[in-house]
C-alpha cells in the first residue's frame, strides 16, 4: 500500500519513527505517508504517535487511509475503490463457534448484551454501546471525493477479469472496477465465507445506521478512526477531514460454485496489484485537488460539485 506513493511522488523527507512501524515520508508541499502496520492494535498505535509527535502540526491536515481490502460482490468487483461514510468495528461482539450455534441461527455472531444474532438496532441496550463500534465520516468530504473520482477510467487486467467470472449471479462482482460509496467493516480477524458476509450486511447498518451498506473488510480502521478521534478531543487534528479508501484485492465470500475454504486458499488474482494501483490512482486524485486547492481547503472543508 505504501510502495507506489513512494515511488511516484516526491517524497524527499525522510524522519525516524520509532513508535510506528514504519518511517514518515513527506514531500516538499506539505504531503506525508506512513504506513500504519497490519491489524487493529498497530493502526491505532501508529496513528496516535503519529499524532502527539511534536515535530508535526495536524490543525489544518487531512487525513485519507488508502489501502486494500475484502470487497463483497454483491456490491463491489476486485480493483475497485469505495469511499466509506461509516467505519464500524467488527470485533466487539460475542461469539459462538459455529458447529454449536442453534440451527434457527444465521451466524455465530452476537452484539453485546444481545442473546442472539439480531439485525434491530431496538435489541441493543444505548448504555452498554462501545464508543469506539461506530464512526460515521464528514458526509460533504465523502461525497466531495467520490466527485472527484467516480468517473476515473480504472484499468481492467486478465487475472482479475478471469477470476470474477465465477460469480455469476452478482453482477456488481463481475464489473471491470469502477468507484463508489460503500462501507466499511474493520476487524483484526480476517474472517471470510457465505455466512459471514451475510453478518456483516446485517452488523454495519445495525451500527452504523439504516443507510449504511457494507462493502468492504480490513483490518485497521475502526482502531485508525479511534486514534484519530481521540486526538480530535485535545484539537490536535480536526475529524471531520477524514477520508477513507479502500480498494478491492479479494473478495469476502466464494463463488456459489466453491467453497469458502477454497475461496479463502486462492491467491489474489494479479498479485493484488489491481487493488494497489486503484489506491494510489484514486487517493492521490484527492491528494492534489487538496493541494491545488490549499488557499480555501486549508481553512475550510471542499464542497461536491453535486451540491452547488
Amino acid at each position: 500500500e505504501l510502495q507506489l506513493w513512494l515511488e511516484r511522488l516526491d517524497f524527499d523527507n525522510e524522519f525516524v519513527f520509532p513508535l510506528g512501524e514504519e518511517p514518515i515520508y513527506t514531500t516538499d508541499d506539505g504531503v506525508m505517508v506512513t504506513m500504519t502496520g497490519g491489524g487493529i492494535p498497530n493502526a491505532t498505535a501508529s496513528i496516535m504517535a503519529l499524532g502527539m509527535d511534536p515535530r508535526f502540526d495536524f490543525s489544518h491536515a487531512y487525513w485519507i487511509v488508502a489501502g486494500i481490502a475484502g470487497g463483497d460482490p454483491v456490491d463491489v468487483s476486485l480493483g475497485s475503490a469505495a469511499w466509506a461514510r461509516h467505519v464500524v468495528d467488527g470485533d466487539l461482539a460475542y461469539e459462538i463457534d459455529g458447529r454449536e450455534i442453534p440451527d434457527s441461527w444465521p451466524y455465530g455472531m452476537i452484539p453485546l448484551d444481545a442473546k442472539k444474532p439480531t439485525k434491530n438496532a431496538a435489541d441493543l441496550n444505548p448504555n452498554r454501546r462501545p464508543s469506539t463500534i461506530a464512526f460515521s465520516l464528514n458526509e460533504g468530504l465523502v461525497d466531495w471525493a467520490f466527485s472527484l473520482t467516480r468517473d476515473i477510467d480504472l484499468d481492467d487486467s486478465p487475472g482479475i477479469a478471469a477470476y470474477r467470472k465465477a460469480y455469476v449471479g452478482y453482477p456488481a462482482g463481475q464489473r471491470p472496477p469502477f468507484v463508489t460509496i460503500g462501507d466499511n467493516l474493520s476487524s483484526s480477524t480476517y474472517w471470510h465465507g457465505a455466512m459471514l458476509n451475510e453478518w456483516a450486511n446485517d452488523w454495519v447498518p445495525l451500527y452504523a445506521g439504516a443507510d449504511a451498506n457494507f462493502m468492504t473488510s480490513d483490518m485497521e480502521d475502526s482502531g485508525l478512526m479511534t486514534a484519530l478521534h481521540r486526538l480530535g478531543r485535545i484539537q490536535k487534528l480536526n475529524t471531520q477531514r477524514i477520508l477513507v479508501l479502500r480498494t478491492v484485492s479479494n473478495y469476502t465470500m466464494p463463488p456459489d460454485s466453491e467453497s469458502a475454504v477454497w475461496s479463502k486458499s486462492q491467491p489474489y488474482p494479479d498479485n493484488g496489484i489491481p487493488s494497489f494501483e486503484t489506491a494510489f490512482i484514486v487517493g492521490n486524485t484527492v491528494v492534489q485537488a487538496l493541494l491545488d486547492g490549499w488557499a480555501d481547503y486549508e481553512h475550510k472543508l471542499p464542497v461536491s460539485i453535486d451540491s452547488l
